[in-house]
């Protein structure tokens, strides 16, 4: 980057109002230095802390990672993994043979072996190869690791590796045991999910009836002492991959760069064997029909039981009149307090699921029809179909507007404060979390798209809490849509697109196919170019100049009121391959990567204008301030063409 480069950009998000510039992409999408690829990215991978580096060169000052969950082999999606164990496809195996940091785990030889093997190129993830082959890897570090402890010297990196990993081990029992179970049970019942299993028990073992806990307790001890060394390898994977990733975050902190995490909505199978005595058994949770899915989707996530959100009254303690937590508030915490120690602020997944959620009968030969005939189960005191919901309604019958869907925004149509603190019990969690960890509310992000229903509304205002805005989905026929940008507040998190959506270059192609380009490109001029005169010349370039109408859209993330700014990945480097279809199952989906080229690829693309050229889209953000902004700003404007321009030539 040229010298002055991030000085200029640094000055004019400031002068636009930008806090946070946001660069979103998921673990397995970060490229890899040469030698140690194995077919999956990893942020803590070489490659992958040059790819932050990079990013911050450009100027984002922040990254938003996915969830960081187990994955199954099965299952690469990030929204079905673990809530406390982390992923160790992540550890990045190649800094396991450094003797200085960690006792030299595993040999150089044996992390070439795997690179080579690796099928096919590096453009897309190799999930199945990686899951099994990064598997035997760890194996085999924790083979070494048990025989360098037992002939370790004081203040060798060996040593200073056994202290510290019995000191994770001691910090983090009860979650690593519970998870560190699942995978012991799966071997001994050759089934690799839970409720096929054939012992009730087993099903059961977290989860006892009242009378049987000191039998369970049993049966858990005897689990533990059977396989305490599966147990014990367990945990050292996982202190591998906290520990990388508290390296992570020493280094991201040093650049400047706020790391945020992912409170996924979902459960993976081992959190819901975990914890099945904290979910309600006959429903499920889902998304109904809405703009963003017409025909809903089954997610097959448990729900928590609102009868455990808090304690039963105890009139004899100490604050008879004060609703203590119970079990549901207590875990929403545990999850929340760890995310926080390893992140600076989180995303939280869909939202809706914790204030309102979309329930459907589990159970249903027909899960699709099951979920577009579900319900809110807050919002549902009468429903002759879901009966079952009216013990749990928060809402009065005369509080329904039934001339709209029950899944639509104005299905509750007045809520008292009561009855809004209700609804806030787990956001009122989380808020807690944030700031008993000196968390701003601001550091919270709230993945509310194209519905928010009046409670969740409701509920997030209380909190100053703003919602995304994905502007490729702008309705340009309706003033009032939200997606809109001149609709987004100061709170709101604007975006082009998101890791469930088409990557604008590619959008752009399909708008100038179908004859949509003059469209986009008028809404633009009206955006950026305030002044008539000459805004027809502008539109027309935007039509004429494919990459211009691109830069267009990013410029009027910037013009917005929104003062955080979140870009995917493949929208940053102009790529055109889809990342998740939502919905679908494939190989090809939650596998695209930054190329492992992607320096001299984004250079290439930006002689072209064909990937974002950041002081491009802040010189147009700024001049659409009109005059009084352009007189203000004149010489960043200009500052900031010429660092573009330089960009384009290479």
């Amino acid at each position: 980057m040229p010298e002055d480069y991030q000085r200029h950009v640094t000055a004019a998000l400031a002068a636009l109002n930008v806090r946070n510039l946001v660069l979103s992409i998921h673990d397995p999408s970060f490229p890899s230095a040469p030698g140690e690829d194995p077919g999956r990215g990893s942020p803590y991978s070489e490659g992958g802390l040059r790819f932050l580096e990079f990013a911050r060169e450009l100027g984002f000052n922040g990254i938003q990672l996915g969830p960081q969950g187990q994955t199954s082999e099965d299952n690469p999606s990030p929204y079905d993994g673990t809530l406390f164990s982390r992923n160790v496809l992540n550890v990045a195996l190649a800094s396991l043979t450094n003797e200085e940091s960690w006792g030299g785990l595993l040999r150089p030889e044996r992390v070439q072996a795997l690179v080579a093997a690796r099928p096919g190129g590096d453009g897309r993830v190799k999930h199945r190869y990686v899951f099994n082959a990064q598997s035997e890897a760890l194996e085999e570090a924790w083979t070494n690791f048990q025989h360098k402890r037992a002939q370790a010297t004081p203040g060798s990196a060996i040593a200073w590796l056994a202290e510290h990993f019995d000191t994770f081990r001691r910090d983090h029992r009860e979650w690593l045991e519970r998870d560190a179970l699942y995978d012991v049970l799966c071997t001994e019942h050759g089934r690799a999910y839970w409720k096929e299993w054939p012992s009730e028990w087993d099903r059961r073992l977290w989860n006892p009836r009242p009378g049987e806990e000191a039998t369970f307790s049993n049966r858990r001890q005897v689990l533990l002492t059977k396989y305490a060394g599966q147990v014990e390898a367990y945990a050292f994977r996982q202190f591998l991959v906290h520990s990388q990733h508290a390296a992570l975050r020493e280094r991201t902190a040093a650049w400047g760069l706020k790391l945020f995490g992912d409170l996924q909505i979902g459960y993976s199978p081992r959190d819901a064997w975990a914890y099945q005595g904290l979910f309600v058994g006959s429903y499920l949770m889902g998304a109904p029909p809405s703009r963003t899915n017409p025909e809903g989707q089954p997610w097959n996530y448990p729900v928590l039981d609102p009868s455990q959100y808090h304690a039963p009254p105890n009139p004899t303690g100490p604050y008879p009149g004060v609703r203590q937590p119970g079990p549901v508030l207590w875990f929403m915490g545990s999850r929340v307090n760890k995310m926080l120690t390893e992140y600076d602020g989180l995303r939280i997944d869909h939202p809706h699921g914790l204030v309102c959620p979309w329930v459907y009968r589990a159970g249903e030969l027909n899960a699709l029809r099951a979920v577009q005939s579900g319900a809110r189960l807050f919002s549902s005191p009468d429903l002759p179909d879901h009966p079952e919901l009216a013990r749990w309604a928060l809402v009065k019958p005369e509080q329904l507007d039934r001339s709209v869907p029950r899944h639509a925004d104005g299905w509750v149509r007045e809520l008292n404060p009561e009855q809004v603190s209700c609804y806030s019990a787990l956001f009122d969690a989380i808020i807690a979390s944030a700031h008993a960890h000196g968390r701003k509310v601001s550091d919270l992000l709230c993945e509310v798209l194209s519905t928010m229903p009046y409670p969740l509304q409701r509920v997030m205002e209380q909190y100053g809490l703003g919602r995304f805005r994905v502007t490729q989905k702008a309705d340009l026929n309706n003033p009032r849509d939200v997606y809109r940008s001149e609709n987004a507040a100061p709170q709101d998190w604007i975006m082009v697109g998101n890791h469930d959506t088409k990557p604008i270059w590619a959008l752009a192609d399909r708008w100038r196919q179908a004859g949509e380009a003059r469209a986009q490109a008028d809404y633009l001029a009206w955006r950026l170019h305030p002044e008539e005169e000459g805004r027809e010349d502008f539109a027309r370039r935007l039509v004429e100049e494919p990459g211009m109408l691109v830069q267009a859209k990013f410029a009027d993330l910037f013009a917005s009121r929104a003062e955080n700014v979140m870009v995917f990945f493949a929208d940053l480097l102009g790529m055109k391959e889809t990342y998740n279809a939502p919905g679908t199952v494939s190989e090809e989906n939650w596998s695209l990567r930054v190329p492992n080229d992607y320096r001299s690829g984004y250079a290439e693309k930006l002689a072209s204008d064909g990937a974002l050229n950041l002081p491009k889209a802040l010189a147009m953000a700024l001049r659409a301030g009109g005059e009084a902004a352009r007189a203000r700003h004149g010489q960043l404007i200009a500052d900031l063409e010429r660092l573009a321009g330089a960009l384009q030539r290479g």
